[in-house]
C-alpha cells in the first residue's frame, strides 16, 4: 500500500492496521489455552492481543492479574473495557478498520469479556480471535458477532 509521508515523500511502509493484522495472522492455529500468550504454544483472546502488543512495542504496559474462565460473569465491573481504555485508543464502532481491537459482550446484560482483532478477508470484514475449544482463527464479522461488539479500540501508534 502506498501512503503519503511527510511533505510529498511516498513510502511503501504498511499502515499500522496492516502491521497489526499481519502480526495477528501469525497466531492463527495457536491452540486455545486459558491465560496463556505464547504464539504457537497457547493463548486466549486476551493473550492474542497481548502478544500483538509485545510484537509492536517490545513489552506489555503492565502486569495482567490472574483470572478464571468465568471471572466476570458474577459481577458487573467492566474490567476489559476499563483496561482497554487505559492502554488503547477508543474509536467509534462505525470508524473501525483492520487492526483495531474489537471487544464483545457475549450476551445482553453481561460484561464484555471477549476480544479479537479486526481484519478483512476476501473483501469482507473479519476478525482474528481465540476462544475455548478452538485455536486462533479468523472469523467473518457477520450479524452474530457484529451485534455483540461492545467497543472498538486502536493501538496507540501513528501511521
Amino acid at each position: 500500500m502506498l501512503m503519503q509521508g511527510r511533505g510529498s515523500v511516498m513510502t511503501d511502509r504498511p499502515s499500522t492496521g496492516e502491521r497489526v493484522v499481519t502480526l495477528a495472522r501469525r497466531w492463527i492455529g495457536t491452540p486455545y489455552q486459558h491465560q496463556a500468550s505464547a504464539r504457537g504454544a497457547g493463548t486466549d483472546c486476551l493473550g492474542l492481543v497481548r502478544g500483538v502488543w509485545r510484537e509492536l512495542f517490545g513489552s506489555e504496559p503492565g502486569p495482567i492479574p490472574a483470572y478464571t474462565p468465568d471471572w466476570a460473569e458474577a459481577g458487573a465491573e467492566e474490567v476489559v473495557l476499563e483496561r482497554a481504555a487505559r492502554y488503547l485508543l477508543r474509536v467509534a464502532p462505525s470508524e473501525r478498520r483492520p487492526g483495531d481491537v474489537l471487544v464483545f459482550r457475549m450476551r445482553r446484560g453481561v460484561v464484555a469479556k471477549h476480544m479479537g482483532i479486526c481484519a478483512e478477508r476476501d473483501g469482507r470484514e473479519s476478525f482474528i480471535h481465540a476462544y475455548s475449544g478452538r485455536s486462533v482463527c479468523e472469523t467473518l464479522l457477520g450479524g452474530y458477532w457484529e451485534r455483540r461488539i461492545a467497543a472498538v479500540f486502536r493501538f496507540p501508534l501513528h501511521d
